[in-house]
């Protein structure tokens, strides 16, 4: 347990218990701040994108126009099905909302990486790090939390006691479990690259640019993870669970007022929480590409972790506001087919790499790379040809018979 924090470390006096529930409070606030704005941020963006002007009216640019629709939220009726299951049923929202929450304890919000420093800062004479808590388990409990959400969903279907948000959850709970495994699988690189599973020192081994995981786990990791990440959070063009084209509404049908929002609310905190994940994994979280001057080095990593967290904000919004959206069958092909396959190739490319060269030297790792190659090549084709033979088996299944009850 005192690996959770240094200021654990010494005697729980009364300055180092406020520093604790000043930093609860700070990321409380932080994380319903941060999805009010993101909220704003798409629609300002999006409308941007295609020439309209975008919220206006509520407050400086139309920035308070997302907590006038919470408070609508608050005083419509909430309604509750006669078949759902009470408990259930109001439950499963706090399931989606919360787990989002937790996901900021373990994410370093700044600290002064400068220069070789391990992240630690120095308030009111203590020495903390600015983050709630740095388990050894990090990233496990961020695995954690990000797959209970799964189970807001899952439930919030089933409880309606209908059957259209039962096929929506279900749906749902298929696309987010297919893609877990190619997200743990390229989390599984970061692992091999870092040697830790605290977040804190992932971030200390990105001390400079070449040794960010983006670029010292090769790319690839980084961009299934990003894809991954997508489909995960249900957004475009993977946002199959809400496709006003094929479903009533999804696994929410049946909600109203305020628990339909903390449904709408999590989705768009999930999107700045895994953003600031992947910040944190691939990108350095608050280590500086260069040194501002003046600035001191604590507030210096808080403003490039924003940099980079804004970067993603971006990226998922422009992705929304451009690319078609998948059928159904294609999303699941490129999870089990596509991503899955390519991530456990490529940690496994690591892993010999790690292995029979941990020198680096150029000869031995060209020699593992051509082996893999040539293993990646074999598997890909024993691969595409059992996908063939399961085509032409389920044609031949479905091919009608005539009435001697021989296919035609």
């Amino acid at each position: 347990m005192l690996a959770l924090d240094p200021i654990l470390e010494g005697p729980l006096l009364w300055t180092p218990l406020f520093i604790i529930i000043g930093k609860v409070l700070f990321i409380f606030v932080v994380g319903l701040v941060a999805t009010m704005f993101m909220v704003w941020y798409e629609r300002k963006v999006v409308s941007g994108m295609q020439n309209r002007i975008g919220p206006n009216k509520a407050g400086p640019f139309g920035m308070l126009q997302t907590l006038a629709d919470g408070i609508k939220s608050f005083f419509k009726e909430d309604l509750l099905p006669t078949r759902a299951d009470r408990i259930v049923f109001r439950l499963a929202p706090f399931l989606a909302f919360v787990p989002a929450f937790l996901l900021w304890a373990v994410i370093p919000l700044g600290g002064d990486f400068s220069n070789g420093n391990d992240g630690t800062v120095t308030w009111f004479g203590h020495v903390t790090r600015v983050q709630l808590a740095d388990p050894p388990v990090g990233i496990l409990w961020v695995l954690a939390m990000s797959s209970i959400g799964v189970y807001g969903i899952m439930l919030a279907g089933w409880s309606s006691g209908s059957k259209y948000p039962l096929l929506g959850s279900v749906r749902a709970s298929a696309q987010m479990i297919s893609y877990e495994a190619a997200l743990g699988l390229s989390l599984a690189a970061v692992l091999l690259s870092s040697g830790t599973l605290s977040t804190a020192g992932i971030v200390a081994g990105q001390n400079s640019l070449v040794d960010w995981n983006v670029i010292s786990t090769g790319i690839v990791p980084f961009v299934i993870f990003l894809i991954a990440v997508t489909a995960e959070l249900n957004r475009p063009p993977f946002d199959l669970v809400e496709a006003e084209q094929e479903l009533v509404g999804g696994f929410n049908t049946e909600y109203s007022g305020i628990r339909f929002a903390l449904f709408f609310l999590s989705e768009f905190m999930n999107v700045v929480t895994m953003s600031a994940i992947m910040v944190t994994l691939f990108l350095g979280g608050p280590q500086p590409l260069f040194d501002i001057p003046v600035i001191p080095g604590a507030l210096e990593g808080t403003i490039w972790f924003l940099v980079k967290l804004f970067a993603f904000l971006y990226l998922f919004v422009w992705l929304r506001a451009t690319l078609p959206r998948l059928r159904y069958d294609q999303l699941m092909d490129l999870g089990w087919k596509v991503l899955i396959p390519i991530s456990l190739g490529w940690f496994l490319l690591l892993a010999a790499l790690r292995e029979f060269s941990p020198d680096g030297d150029a000869a031995e790792s060209l020699r593992v790379v051509v082996i893999s190659f040539v293993v990646a090549v074999i598997a890909t084709g024993l691969f595409a040809a059992a996908l063939k033979v399961s085509a032409r088996n389920r044609a031949a299944a479905n091919q009608p018979a005539d009435n001697t009850g021989v296919t035609v």
